[in-house]
């Protein structure tokens, strides 16, 4: 996952004491001040909507945090800078465990353990033993789920009047021969 800053923008903790083995709904919502700060740490022109429906609950050694986010955004295109939409919207699945030394005898072990995973595990966080951040979980599912390349329809047209050519046009060498090009203007 994300980095996160030391304050989340978007904290939602929730006291491990105050868990229960009742599943409890929760609806997060990100104000505006969050989402303006979110946007910021994630390099967004705007975040528009963020929110999310949890549920939060023991299992195992951990807790589970499953949900369905939804946020709506503006990122910048790699080739153009113009804004692109960006409609998220997808369930999310976080087990927490505890950190090295927090509220488990054998979490440095667990930690120095191999896992095996397939597709239908979970992302893995670590909690401190106090607090799971839900609202730190929605931000960075949101964040990991946004389009790592956004590109507006002009993108196309900006990479070309920047002499970008596309891969059929330059084949196999066409970078090795723009290389010599640049080389034989000096």
């Amino acid at each position: 996952m994300v980095n996160a800053p030391a304050t989340p923008e978007f904290s939602r903790a929730v006291p491990l004491s105050e868990i229960g083995a009742a599943t409890r709904p929760r609806h997060l919502v990100a104000d505006a001040g969050e989402r303006a700060a979110l946007a910021r740490r994630f390099g967004l022109l705007a975040l528009d909507r963020l929110e999310a429906d949890v549920t939060l609950h023991p299992d195992g050694a951990g807790y589970l945090v499953e949900g369905r986010l939804r946020g709506e955004a503006q990122q910048a295109c790699v080739a153009s800078g113009e804004p692109v939409p960006a409609r998220i919207e997808e369930d999310f699945r976080i087990r927490f465990v505890a950190e090295a030394g927090h509220d488990a005898a054998d979490a440095a072990d667990a930690a120095d353990a191999e896992v095996e995973l397939d597709a239908d595990d979970c992302d893995t966080l670590f909690h401190d033993g106090r607090a799971i951040d839900l609202g730190e979980a929605v931000a960075e599912s949101f964040a990991l789920a946004l389009d790592p390349f956004p590109r507006s329809p002009d993108a196309d047209a900006a990479l070309k009047a920047a002499g970008v050519k596309e891969e059929g046009e330059a084949g196999p060498f066409g970078a090795l021969a723009a290389l010599r090009e640049k080389l034989e203007k000096k």
